[in-house]
């Protein structure tokens, strides 16, 4: 089993489900400190660790336009619900002694930092967690989208997207039964066969950059852990290798 890690530098997507635990709504507090010991572990292996969280566990702007709310207001409030996501894991690493910065989109300097990409990479370099909020700051983005994004501007060495599955599936195995887990897959194949884990803007942007991506359960301790170390664990996407050129033969 390799001890040390992988990756330099990585981003952890976080959904905002996956902070409520078993309630129905808002963070589930014993939750939020398990994830923030499983950083903890990353962040004391030094890899330089940024993390993007959703707002599902509060609100979700297609969900709230659908509900008659103007689509933009919508997500506003989205970008704020993800704010309240990233201060409660902040709060939860700084108890335990991870130094972090949490940098927003849109500016509320009163209670996290504005996101310049130069300071962000500043911070990281300074072995701080930096957790990113509010989205891309515009609306009709996803935080997937944001994820890639904050990915591709901080040079990370992969994005890992932690779900509540074990990996990409070929089809739904809730409605297949014949579905494969995809151990490795192409950012083409992804695309081309529709396998909807991220949205399309999101897995080309990380394509364009060379991004590969990391898609495991949360729910399994330990796994963010694993991940970093190079252990086999859920579905990476990445680049299809090059083909090998034919060597002639001696004579």
């Amino acid at each position: 089993m390799p001890e040390s890690p992988v990756f330099r530098r990585v981003l952890v997507k976080l959904s905002g489900e996956a902070l409520m635990g078993t309630k129905s709504f808002g963070l589930d507090e014993r939750i939020v400190g398990g994830i923030a010991d499983e950083l903890k572990e990353v962040w004391a292996l030094g890899v330089e660790l940024a993390v993007v969280i959703g707002a599902g566990n509060i609100i979700r702007g297609v969900t709230a336009s659908e509900r008659g709310i103007e689509r933009v207001t919508a997500d506003h409030m989205g970008m704020l619900g993800t704010v309240i996501n990233a201060l409660a894991l902040q709060d939860a690493l700084e108890k335990r002694q991870v130094s972090t910065r949490v940098q927003t989109a849109i500016d509320i300097r009163e209670v996290a930092e504005p996101y310049i990409r130069r300071r962000a990479i500043r911070h990281l370099e300074k072995g701080r967690v930096v957790i990113f909020g509010a989205g891309t700051g515009n609306p009709f983005f996803t935080t997937d989208s944001a994820a890639a994004l904050r990915s591709s501007e901080i040079k990370a060495d992969a994005l890992l997207k932690a779900t509540k599955v074990e990996g990409i599936y070929s089809a739904d195995p809730k409605l297949d039964a014949e579905a494969e887990l995809l151990r490795e897959v192409s950012y083409q194949t992804v695309l081309e066969r529709n396998l909807r884990f991220m949205d399309a803007a999101a897995i080309s942007l990380c394509r364009e950059n060379q991004i590969p991506i990391v898609l495991f359960d949360l729910a399994r301790s330990g796994n963010i852990l694993r991940v970093v170390r190079g252990e086999p664990v859920g579905s990476i996407v990445r680049a299809e290798p090059e083909p090998q050129a034919d060597v002639p033969k001696e004579a």
